[in-house]
């Protein structure tokens, strides 16, 4: 035994807690004026800058910027309320890009900023990503707090990490705890591109964080309301008919007033709806006192928003059981991507058989250079390699593949020569 509140002799010490900042909370930054200076402050410090966003997903409809909070050594932490500026690029906020745009920007897990930051007008030309360095360098948990107390030796506390950021002031415990998350991203960033060159990843982490820098927003999805949960229990052009008027009409009210869809009405509703409305024969149409009744059966329907909504989830249902039979939606629609792989052993088994010899060469170059194989080769990139491979399949064939499918040189070097044998 050892003595109270000594460590046993063959047990690692405990992380230290990361529960206060070095500069102090600062000021949040909600003005022109207070931008100006924080710009010239940031301007004046060195090396990269660390930045994070906190959004309020799961209560609010936008994917908005609440906070963004930025470090810079010799500069401290900032915090900038965007609020203040609207949703959209400001000239308010240009000192800010003037300052940083040059400097390197450190994140953890980038792709989750970027677009929001992309609204207020901030745009990275290059980055740093720590978790995707993680990943690159073969951590099986790379999350913030995960890789702060692996790398650095700190235990960081997450306990605020799902709470509404959109609410007005912010708590001062919020806003510690969104400080904190800058606060050890420059050590960590140092530290994982030393592990990254030791290991000869850097230029693969280059290469990745060269395209992250390049994002751009993707074609809006073409009907989003085919997504909704438990569809394929609706088996009826007049039921998606119904889905799609009442995930309509439930999207028009949440935008309205920035709540997220499924606080206003759940999608198992939306498909119970869909189904109770149609079960009778088609021609048979119910006028809206009938369609409120039933929507009114169905518990989705009687919380507080959806009785608060229930005119217009009535008027929407009513008017989709009323559309002519050309008017409704197609059960399916035609796509140009391949079918999912799950079908393919029983329907196109020589596609299927690629595609498992191709996985299986992906997993092995994986686990060779201690990386997931999902960052080695993106798996859609795969699954459409074997759905429709160039005739012949030759490495240069496939290496012109691949690159079309967006895979980075590193990724097409370690797996070109392999997957054409598996196709050829």
């Amino acid at each position: 035994m050892t003595a109270e509140g000594q460590q046993p002799a063959d047990q690692e010490p405990a992380s230290a807690p990361l529960l206060t900042l070095r500069d102090g909370l600062p000021p949040v930054i909600g003005t022109s004026a207070l931008v100006q200076s924080a710009a010239a402050s940031l301007a004046g410090g060195e090396g990269p800058v660390a930045v994070d966003a906190e959004r309020a997903s799961g209560h609010r409809y936008s994917q908005r910027a609440y906070l963004v909070q930025v470090r810079r050594a010799g500069a401290g932490t900032a915090l900038l309320d965007p609020v203040p500026f609207g949703p959209v690029p400001n000239a308010a906020l240009r000192p800010l890009m003037t300052a940083l745009g040059d400097e390197e920007w450190v994140f953890h897990a980038a792709s989750q900023d970027l677009p929001c930051l992309a609204e207020l007008g901030l745009r990275p030309r290059r980055l740093f990503d720590t978790e995707l360095a993680g990943r690159l360098l073969g951590y099986p948990r790379v999350g913030l707090a995960v890789l702060v107390e692996e790398v650095l030796g700190y235990a960081m506390r997450k306990e605020h990490s799902a709470v509404d950021w959109s609410r007005r002031p912010l708590p001062p415990p919020w806003l510690r705890y969104a400080a904190l998350d800058v606060e050890m991203l420059l050590e960590l960033r140092t530290a994982l591109a030393e592990q990254l060159r030791v290991a000869d990843k850097d230029t693969w982490a280059q290469q990745e964080f060269a395209a992250l820098a390049g994002w751009q927003p993707g074609p809006r999805r073409p009907d989003p309301w085919r997504r909704t949960s438990g569809m394929h229990r609706v088996r009826t052009r007049a039921g998606l008919a119904v889905v799609r008027a009442l995930w309509q009409a439930r999207d028009q009210v949440a935008r309205r007033h920035d709540v997220t869809p499924t606080r206003i009405l759940r999608d198992d509703a939306i498909t119970a709806a869909a189904a109770a409305l149609t079960a009778g024969p088609r021609g048979h149409t119910l006028d809206a006192a009938a369609v409120r009744g039933v929507l009114e059966g169905i518990a989705g329907f009687t919380t507080t928003n959806g009785r608060r909504n229930a005119k217009a989830f009535t008027a929407a249902a009513a008017e989709a059981l009323r559309l002519a039979e050309d008017d409704l939606p197609p059960l399916k629609v035609p796509s140009l991507d391949p079918p999912p792989a799950r079908a393919w052993t029983t329907r196109f088994p020589e596609a299927a058989e690629r595609l498992r010899a191709c996985r299986a060469a992906v997993q092995a170059i994986a686990e060779e250079h201690t990386l997931p194989p999902e960052n080695l080769l993106a798996p859609d990139a795969v699954r459409r390699l074997c759905w429709e491979p160039p005739e012949p399949a030759t490495v240069e064939a496939v290496d012109a593949a691949l690159t079309g499918y967006g895979a980075r040189p590193w990724q097409v070097a370690l797996t070109a020569s392999a997957l054409a044998d598996c196709l050829g």
